[in-house]
């Protein structure tokens, strides 16, 4: 309990004094930093977007455990239980030192969570042994307990054991009913960022110069099961490294143009608001997307192209990355040559018609169409330094992730879903296929190995979008696999060899097995 009240004063205060960083996603944020690439994908892989919510799980865990070795501690040897709670609070003042989002109200929140937790701590212990006969609170009571008035021997045997142990049965639901309160609050704010939320919807943003193309007709095929052509905000994948979502205010927000330019640059919200901002369709993915996985979307986003940023800033001879800055310290190395050619690089502003989400970036993030998110879709972001490979690096690079990370062309079958049974007859099978700022050329099933046939494919929105594709195949009852590969507009087929996400993305051709009834 004491524990638990601890973590909760940390929430509750990093609320009012440190929207940005608690003490518990000060560790959270350390840990992450210290798990290997290989335990992060295998998070990914068996949790998806749900691996926070497993982690933080995890997390409350180890502090149950650590709380009730103090309680047991605190119970043998006075001040013993306390000093645990006040160590893991030095673990947690440590953690908060790292972050990029460190202020003094972080670390003396974090020392008030750690003390408040040892003081409850002896607060409750004495409770536990308030009022019981001498000698029956064992060594680390003892002192607490000699006051007993000799009077207690008048008392029926056992009476007041079960008076006192009732006493403290009720301080202990108080306690944990205040901290159940206190922890709802906290969720509460904490979830409502201190409100940025309001912020955000009280943003107007103005309208785009050249808005995205028309979708082509056809261009969804409309199979049940299909997912949506563009993904809804609400069902768009997320995977990057921040606990809690950052709360940024987007009357404070600026961004910094740093590093090899002539001229650095300082941009803030209404400013960029200002410039000519432009709209498009562009398909991302995670570079932890496995063989026919999900995290991937297509969206459109509104927002002012990089090269014109960068152009007046204009970068120094020998630069080569952009290092891009996230308020919470994450960074993304993109090569210079995609934010500066003609590719639809963006300060994103808008998602599909409204401003970003707060999960998604909010108020400005990169969209680059052709790369991994890992080296380029930095969200929240507050800084662009112009550099050199050679200088620095990106957060995934030194934990073994290549510096360049191009998408590579892959497709996914959406229907039927695999192990689904389905009538013997013309089977439909659709998904999606997709060859980032390069396109889509064909696409092709194949049955039991056999011989590959054409699907008919659905218009792209764009060359930086992902394309649907159909095809009925004749089958008779029997169970089968079935495989699809995508080809690009340049006539290169994606590769069959099946290898992992690290160090620069999956590849292998998805495969399912059908399931076909008389």
């Amino acid at each position: 309990m004491a524990a638990g009240a601890a973590v909760v004063i940390g929430e509750l205060l990093a609320g009012l004094f440190s929207p940005s960083l608690s003490p518990l996603t000060a560790v959270g944020g350390a840990v992450i930093d210290a798990v290997p690439p290989g335990v992060k994908d295998w998070a990914i892989s068996l949790f998806g977007t749900a691996d926070k919510a497993v982690f933080v799980g995890g997390m409350l865990l180890v502090i149950m455990a650590v709380g009730s070795l103090a309680g047991i501690l605190e119970q043998r040897r006075r001040f013993a239980g306390g000093a645990v709670i006040a160590v893991f609070g030095l673990v947690g003042l440590s953690a908060v030192l790292t972050r990029a989002q460190m202020t003094p109200a972080a670390a003396v929140v974090a020392l008030a969570a750690a003390l408040s937790g040892a003081l409850l701590l002896g607060w409750l212990i004495r409770r536990l042994y308030e009022g019981l006969p001498a000698g029956a609170a064992g060594t680390g009571a003892a002192g607490t307990a000699a006051g007993t008035d000799a009077a207690t021997a008048q008392i029926p045997a056992g009476t007041e054991r079960t008076a006192g142990r009732r006493t403290f049965l009720q301080v202990l639901a108080a306690s944990a009913g205040a901290t159940a309160v206190g922890g709802v609050v906290a969720a509460v704010w904490r979830g409502a960022a201190s409100g940025i939320s309001t912020a955000r919807e009280k943003l107007q943003l103005p309208a785009a110069v050249s808005g995205a193309p028309a979708i082509p007709a056809g261009a969804e095929v409309g199979l049940a099961g299909m997912q949506p052509l563009v993904t809804p905000n609400r069902d768009f994948y997320r995977i990057d490294t921040a606990l809690i979502v950052p709360s940024l205010d987007p009357e404070a927000w600026v961004l910094c143009v740093i590093g090899m330019v002539e001229q650095e640059i300082e941009l803030n919200l209404a400013d960029l608001l200002a410039k000519p901002l432009i709209e498009r369709h562009v398909t991302i993915a995670c570079v932890s997307n496995e063989v026919g996985g999900d995290l991937i979307g297509n969206a459109r986003w509104l927002g002012w192209p990089v090269r014109e940023l960068l152009a007046l800033a204009r970068p120094q001879s020998g630069a080569d990355m952009v290092l891009s800055r996230s308020s919470d310290g994450w960074t993304a190395g993109t090569p210079l040559e995609v934010l500066t050619d003609q590719r639809d690089a963006l300060l994103a502003v808008g998602m599909n018609g409204e401003p970003l989400p707060l999960e998604h970036g909010f108020p400005v993030r990169l969209i680059v169409p052709g790369l991994y998110g890992y080296v380029s879709a930095t969200k929240w972001l507050t800084e662009l330094r112009v550099t050199r490979f050679a200088d620095d690096v990106g957060y995934w690079t030194p934990r073994g992730w290549s510096d360049r990370g191009p998408i590579k062309t892959s497709s996914r079958i959406d229907v039927p879903r695999t192990g689904r049974r389905v009538g013997a007859g013309t089977v439909m099978f659709g998904g999606v296929a997709w060859a980032q700022h390069t396109g889509i050329g064909k696409v092709e099933l194949r049955v039991n190995r056999g011989p590959w046939q054409a699907a008919r494919l659905a218009p792209g929105i764009s060359l930086d979008t992902w394309y649907q594709w159909q095809l009925g195949i004749e089958l008779t009852p029997g169970q089968y696999e079935v495989q699809v590969r995508a080809t690009d507009l340049n006539g290169d087929p994606q590769v069959e060899e099946r290898r992992p996400v690290a160090p620069d993305g999956a590849t292998g051709f998805h495969t399912i097995r059908v399931d076909v009834n008389p």
